[in-house]
């Protein structure tokens, strides 16, 4: 499975630069013939503008029409990073997720927000994940923040995903976090953590970069660097089973002792 990574500098505030971006970057690398194409957190808006409010697509229009069509066009998987989304008067903080024939197969909204950046003040959040299949292989996706809650992935592991998405806006000041946390991810749920970070600056926060493919093993198998660009890398999910049996960690679980 090949899965390309757009890494970008996201302008903050700038919907219709952000969506040309998009469109452009994704035209790009479908001459690669890529099965799935990643997007980073909050590409619509950046992460975040006061006026998210005004900003925000509304019920998911126009990024809805957007990956439907780029989907169906170059008959790829797109995993839409997120999008600051207005339902009912409220902003969530989105993922959605399309099919090679341009079809919504998965809807995530971020559950933990990040609140040192008030992103609680201006987002509602989520209460529910989502599981979905790419090609056949059982996946899901959190957002950036919700990196750093074990038990949200655990729970996704537990329901037998083999590919986290993780679409992020993590700044470089944290930027150790970010590839300690998303090694240790893949390694105690021993699955593939596909992660596309923004590069850039906005609102003075110079963020990461480092877009990477970790495999189950916690090896990075590409890695973006810290400025805008496109990557991709192989995986083959096939193995994750083979892992799973030769050291058992979900068999040797004991729930019953654990005061979770």
């Amino acid at each position: 499975m090949r899965i390309s990574l757009l890494q970008m500098d996201v302008l903050l505030g700038d919907t219709a630069a952000n969506r040309d971006k998009v469109r452009k970057m994704v035209e790009t690398v479908a001459g690669e013939n890529p099965d799935v194409i990643v997007l980073p957190e909050t590409w619509n808006v950046g992460f975040f503008p006061k006026n998210v409010q005004e900003l925000a697509d509304v019920d998911g229009e126009p990024a809805l029409t957007l990956f439907a069509g780029l989907a169906k066009e170059y008959q790829v998987n797109i995993v839409g990073g997120s999008v600051a989304n207005k339902e009912n008067d409220q902003v969530y903080n989105t993922n959605y997720v399309f099919d090679r024939k341009g079809e919504l197969i998965s809807k995530y909204s971020k559950v933990h927000l990040f609140s040192p950046a008030g992103e609680h003040e201006y987002f509602q959040h989520g209460d529910k994940t989502s599981l979905f299949e790419i090609d056949g292989i059982k996946a899901s996706a959190i957002i950036c923040y919700d990196l750093r809650f074990v038990e949200l992935v655990r729970t996704l592991a537990l329901q037998g995903i083999h590919i986290l998405f993780v679409p992020a806006q993590w700044p470089l000041a944290r930027v150790e976090h970010w590839t300690t946390l998303l090694r240790a991810r893949a390694i105690e749920n021993q699955m593939f953590v596909v992660a596309v970070n923004g590069a850039g600056v906005a609102n003075e926060v110079k963020f990461g970069g480092n877009s990477m493919i970790i495999d189950p093993w916690g090896e990075v198998l590409v890695n973006a660097g810290g400025e805008e660009t496109i990557i991709t890398g192989e995986i083959n999910p096939s193995i994750v089973r083979d892992i799973r049996e030769k050291i058992n960690v979900f068999r040797d679980r004991k729930p019953l002792v654990y005061q979770i």
